[in-house]
């Protein structure tokens, strides 16, 4: 008896497909860095035009390892040409511990570069993108820093700081340990925001959307709150609070300055980034041709605009488990969700 069509172009169809999956995953193309001083943590400042990035954090390693479609600037292909820029490109570079990933990818014309990059768990992370792509980071116990523009940002088990702002997107974090002086903050401008702790943390929060709900499944006993009321009647737009401030007001300036800090710490990131690599592909240049050569052009990726400031809406603050570490979270237009993992 014969097998029914479907059937037969059915199996044919997932046999091509299994035969094509190692091929695909072959193609990626990886590169290793190791930092200056292996006994001391390192930075990773990542700078992308478009394009997914997936990092994790490992034991047991000392190198910044990247596997991505695209290629890297001044690679010695086997057949002995070097590539001086292809259709996806970018630069690994790393000096006195700092490791700088930078990809000019989709400026313009090209195609998208994705990148998975395995490092020490206790590297710290700055990330910026252009025009903006997923996010991953997990199994992180450094500080991380992240500015997107478009693309959903998560986070998974991770045990230091973080800063995320994305224009566009949602924010999805899984916090393994809150430590002491290294804050929380999570902002959207259009997007969820999801915030998962264990349910003995301890910390302060402060949670706010303009368009959505605030929603926890902490009880009432855990997670102690009060409403408060935003207002442009005070001095200068200032916030008016309704009822006793759990919050000190050294507290609610320290946040505020850590903030303003933040931001210009992302700014001069950025520019550092983009100075630092520009530099180093003009030594890989000359260290290949063994004179004097002129830098590859770096071409301009646009900034990414900063996040509008955000008046009236929804805003709860309060104490979790009797309080402790500074967590923030705030949306334009979605859900606030703070969840016990």
């Amino acid at each position: 008896m014969q097998p029914p069509r479907s059937s037969t172009l059915l199996f044919v169809l997932l046999a091509f497909v299994g035969a094509a999956l190692p091929a695909a995953r072959a193609e990626g193309i990886t590169a290793t860095v190791t930092p200056s001083d292996p006994t001391k943590p390192c930075t990773l400042k990542i700078r992308v035009a478009r394009g997914a990035l997936h990092i994790h954090g490992a034991d047991g390693t000392k190198d910044i390892t990247v596997v991505s479609d695209a290629t890297p600037d001044n690679r010695v292909r086997k057949d002995g040409l070097r590539v001086l820029t292809s259709a996806a490109s970018y630069t690994f570079v790393e000096k006195d511990n700092v490791v700088i990933l930078e990809s000019d990818n989709g400026h313009g014309s090209g195609a998208d570069g994705d990148f998975t990059i395995t490092v020490p768990r206790n590297t710290a992370l700055a990330i910026s993108d252009a025009w903006g792509g997923e996010i991953t980071c997990a199994g992180l116990a450094g500080d991380v820093d992240i500015r997107s523009h478009n693309g959903v940002v998560r986070l998974d088990d991770v045990a230091g700081g973080a800063t995320v702002e994305t224009m566009n997107g949602e924010i999805y974090a899984k916090v393994a340990e809150l430590h002491d002086n290294h804050p929380l903050c999570f902002t959207s401008m259009n997007g969820k925001v999801t915030v998962s702790l264990p349910a003995a943390s301890k910390a302060n929060v402060r949670l706010r959307t303009q368009n959505g709900s605030i929603l926890t499944d902490f009880d009432e006993k855990a997670l102690v709150t009060k409403t408060e009321i935003a207002s442009r009647s005070g001095r200068n737009g200032q916030l008016v609070v309704a009822g006793d401030d759990i919050m000190s007001d050294e507290t609610r300036e320290a946040i505020r300055d850590a903030g303003r800090e933040a931001g210009e710490a992302a700014r001069e990131a950025a520019r550092a980034i983009h100075e630092a690599a520009a530099a180093m592909r003009e030594g890989l240049d000359e260290g290949h041709s063994g004179s004097t050569a002129p830098a590859l052009p770096v071409p301009p990726l646009p900034p990414m605009p900063p996040l509008p400031p955000m008046t009236g809406g929804k805003i709860i603050s309060g104490t979790l488990n009797g309080g402790g570490v500074d967590i923030q979270a705030a949306t334009m237009n979605g859900d606030v969700v703070i969840r016990k993992i």
